[in-house]
């Protein structure tokens, strides 16, 4: 198991430093990157392929990207309203394919709302660490139906960390349904949100 910074060393990016930006809105939340002892203990039960295409909304500098990206050569798009975020991302991205970034596989970020991204054809993973409110979470939600209508094709909906908001959501609505819940060990015990929760549209 490598640490934070072992992790950015070896992938030639920098997302471990904490900005808690005020952006004076009380549906999106300040960005905290996912930890990288999450993600190992995520992909030990989870599996991602270099067929698939992740979304991650409110991508920040763009860990989970690089991380999948690295260990999996699937397609990774980071979504973020934060311009500052975004061009750290873009640094990192330059640097990452630089050193060690692998062929097969891209990765893309977008500095938008993310409600009004446009979900593409081939996404299929959409990651949430609780980005924002659960009124600009059922619009994004809509959005991934609308593709979906469009393209039919099995689609993740991936969640550390998960609001409350979120969950009974997803339990009232018919489409997607849970399949599995992934805790992390020890800190699960004193808390009862450091875990996964993945749900699945078939």
């Amino acid at each position: 198991m490598l640490k934070e910074y072992q992790y950015d060393k070896m992938l030639h990016i920098n997302t471990r430093s904490k900005q808690m930006e005020v952006n004076n809105s009380i549906h999106y939340h300040p960005y905290e990157p996912t930890p990288y002892t999450a993600l190992e203990e995520l992909f030990k039960h989870y599996e991602v392929n270099d067929q698939d295409t992740i979304v991650d909304f409110g991508c920040g500098k763009g860990r989970l990207n690089f991380f999948i990206h690295y260990m999996f050569h699937a397609n990774c798009v980071g979504i973020d309203m934060n311009q500052h975020f975004l061009d750290e991302a873009m640094k990192n991205e330059k640097s990452y394919f630089r050193n060690v970034g692998k062929n097969k596989g891209s990765i893309h970020f977008h500095c938008c709302l993310a409600e009004k991204y446009e979900i593409q054809p081939d996404e299929n993973k959409f990651y949430f660490f609780n980005p924002f409110s659960i009124q600009v979470f059922m619009k994004v939600f809509d959005n991934i139906m609308l593709s979906y209508e469009k393209t039919k094709r099995e689609m993740d909906l991936i969640f550390y960390y998960p609001s409350d908001d979120y969950q009974y959501f997803l339990e009232t609505q018919l489409s997607f349904q849970f399949i599995k819940e992934i805790t992390l060990p020890i800190l699960y015990e004193k808390n009862p949100y450091e875990r996964f929760v993945i749900y699945r549209l078939t």
